[in-house]
């Protein structure tokens, strides 16, 4: 239903169908009425590691199609690494190295109380690494030397408030199934935008925005609404929470505020999440 349409593109037809998993050669093959959704929760592979894995620029899949969904590693240098990102310390001193795992090169030496970048991390066996840049250098660093450095709740508060008056800016604005701009949004869209307007990239789609954000049980404004159901199984909506039980979002004939004692949106509510 337009209505509520987000911009997922999604596979075949909605018709039922029973999931193909071949552990062995960690792959899926898509069968009709299944989408990333409906993959990720089958197979516990992220939304994102999915479209990553297998070079998807949408959420588009097609019957038959072979999805892999994992990355086998050939040594502890494959390229398996994940987004994380922070400012962190040193808890002692550290060495870092050319590639995840202590028998590569050593790039550089970290001493205690440093501070370092991280952008990646990567398991290697049972042990996690962190991507660092440190003294004008960049290498690969033991997880469990470094302790995060908190922001102030200041500048978290302000961010988020930043991203709530930068959406109220767009209410009004025409929907537009697959928009992007100001001639109009769809739901994901009109969010991707209001971050962007506050200085943060995030994903296109509401199942990549999803994916990528942490589960609230206490939402504070800026945090994402998903909604399910709204007019296909499984997370279809989102919109950003504004405080006092309500939210701004891209649906219907534009973008608006809306409460989520409302009862559809009570009935098709999902979650709380943080970016």
């Amino acid at each position: 239903m337009k209505k509520f349409a987000c911009s997922l593109l999604l596979a075949g037809t909605l018709t039922f169908g029973i999931a193909i998993t071949n552990t062995e050669a960690s792959t899926h093959t898509v069968r009709s009425g299944e989408s990333l959704w409906t993959i990720s929760k089958s197979t516990k592979v992220s939304i994102i590691d999915l479209k990553k894995w297998n070079g998807l620029k949408s959420d588009k899949l097609y019957p038959k199609q072979v999805l892999k969904t994992s990355q086998k590693s050939s040594n502890s240098s494959s390229n398996n690494a994940t987004t994380k990102t922070g400012t962190f310390k040193a808890k002692s001193n550290a060495t870092v190295y050319s590639a995840a795992g202590k028998n590569n090169k050593i790039v550089t030496t970290v001493k205690k109380g440093a501070t370092v970048t991280v952008s990646q991390q990567k398991k290697v066996g049972s042990t996690v690494w962190f991507h660092v840049k440190v003294n004008g250098k960049s290498g690969w660093m033991l997880a469990s030397l470094l302790t995060s450095v908190s922001k102030t709740p200041s500048t978290s508060s302000t961010a988020s408030r930043s991203v709530v008056d930068e959406a109220m800016k767009l209410t009004g604005i025409p929907y537009l199934f697959g928009g992007t701009t100001k001639k109009g949004f769809d739901c994901s869209g009109f969010v991707q935008y209001a971050f962007k307007q506050a200085g943060k990239n995030i994903s296109r789609s509401s199942l990549s925005q999803f994916d990528q954000s942490k589960k609230v049980s206490s939402p504070k404004p800026g945090d994402l609404v998903f909604f399910e159901n709204t007019y296909r199984k499984g997370i279809s909506h989102v919109g950003i929470y504004i405080g006092n039980n309500k939210f701004v979002h891209s649906g219907g004939k534009k973008s608006e505020v809306k409460s989520l004692s409302d009862s559809y949106w009570k009935s098709k509510f999902h979650s709380f999440k943080r970016l």
